[in-house]
């Protein structure tokens, strides 16, 4: 019989495991005059401890892309994030669309005259490459004159500046940057009001909306896995046997897959092959990408059983379908069997696990609703795992394959996923 503090300790390791296995970011809304959101800026709260680090900011905008469904967390609108003088040097920055995001950025400590200058080089290459910054106020003070040129927002801070303070600096802002004033920590209605009209167009506070938090779950893939993929691109490794690598891993292949095609990576088309992804990412992003889903992975991953069966099933649907389906459908059937088991990995339903994927509709169809072209090759590979001779006999047959063929196919998928694990 269980004690109360061994049942306590059950549900905070329950508590503790479906923490880790969930990204919670806070948002908060910038709105424009006729409060329309303008933007959101974000916050980790996926950590207990309050720490603004680079691996803090990194973190926060991966999650934001690869474990959050995008869509669902900033539409099409801006991102403002947080940034350390640190992260901004990061190569993070090279897997995001520029266009979606605004690095908000903090003065350099002690406003030292050399530190600015230096920082300014730095600032001024982001900017070609796209992004725009959002400094304080501070930027509107001598000797950051160089960095009000690459201004393309200034917040006013309602709580740091006296009231008094506030229309000389909206007036100096307006005749020497060509930046939007953003006021934020505005309170009332009166705040908002004055603040009108001194001509300040967006707004952030409490008094519009308070932070939101939007939870996302995760499916992480084991650190012994990502080390794996980074050896590969250390060595230059071919897109096959990269491929190869996605393909055995189904939490890694979804991680990418999500990611790839977030509104942050700035794709006008869908992904859905992981060749593809990987021509696409390129070597060097691949490198990035691998980095930073290490830094925000735990020790672990899905339960190795369920991992392993996932791959066995994606691959006996391959070569299944490669009797009598195109090489494209062969990958997509790939992708049906390796994915059908995301609801065990996550803990969700498999139409809540699919939300923030884009996949071709016959791929959804087969693993949603059990219908097209993979849902029979589907439903024999189960029939393999679960040795119901009934189902087997039945999908084999209605897709003219022999019993041979099937075993054989099975013994090689079965074969191929223990090869992983040599």
């Amino acid at each position: 019989m269980s004690t109360i503090p061994d049942q306590l300790q059950s549900v905070r390791q329950s508590l503790e495991a479906e923490t880790e296995n969930q990204a919670v970011i806070a948002r908060q809304a910038i709105v424009d005059e006729n409060r329309a959101v303008f933007g959101y800026e974000l916050f980790d709260r996926s950590r207990t401890i309050e720490t603004h680090t680079a691996e803090s900011d990194a973190a926060l905008l991966f999650n934001a892309l690869s474990f959050a469904d995008a869509e669902s967390l900033v539409s099409k609108k801006l991102v403002f994030i947080n940034c350390t003088h640190d992260s901004l040097a990061g190569g993070h920055l090279e897997l995001v669309h520029p266009d979606k995001v605004v690095l908000e950025v903090p003065p350099i400590p002690g406003n030292v005259p050399e530190d600015i200058e230096a920082r300014a080089v730095l600032l001024e290459d982001l900017r070609k490459r796209g992004f725009r910054f959002a400094f304080n106020h501070t930027v509107l003070t001598r000797g950051y004159a160089s960095w009000r040129t690459l201004a393309s927002f200034v917040k006013l801070d309602m709580m740091a500046l006296k009231p008094e303070m506030v229309q000389p600096f909206v007036r100096f802002a307006q005749a020497n940057t060509t930046a939007q004033l953003i006021a934020e920590k505005v309170e009332t209605s009166e705040q908002h009001q004055l603040l009108a009209s001194y001509g300040i167009k967006l707004f952030q506070g409490y008094w519009f909306a308070k932070p939101s938090l939007v939870k996302a779950q995760t499916i992480r893939p084991s650190q012994a896995t990502i080390l794996q993929l980074i050896n590969l691109v250390r060595k230059q490794a071919t897109t096959a046997e990269i491929e190869d690598l996605l393909k055995k891993d189904p939490t890694l292949s979804f991680n990418l897959l999500r990611f790839i095609n977030s509104s942050g990576f700035g794709l006008s088309c869908e992904i859905t092959s992981f060749r593809h992804a990987v021509m696409i990412l390129g070597l060097k992003k691949l490198f990035r990408w691998a980095a930073l889903l290490m830094t925000t992975s735990r020790n672990g991953g899905a339960p190795p059983a369920v991992g392993q069966t996932a791959v066995v099933r994606g691959r006996l649907m391959e070569l299944l379908a490669a009797e009598l389906l195109s090489q494209e459908e062969c990958d997509n059937a790939f992708v049906v069997g390796v994915f059908s088991l995301l609801d065990t990995m996550l803990g969700v339903p498999l139409d809540k696990a699919l939300e923030s994927m884009a996949l071709p509709q016959p791929v959804l169809d087969a693993l949603l609703r059990r219908t097209g072209v993979f849902a029979p090759f589907l439903e024999l590979t189960e029939a393999c795992e679960s040795g119901n001779d009934e189902v087997f006999a039945r999908t084999a047959n209605a897709l003219h394959l022999s019993n041979k063929q099937v075993n054989w196919a099975h013994l090689q998928a079965l074969t191929w996923a223990e090869s992983f694990g040599e």
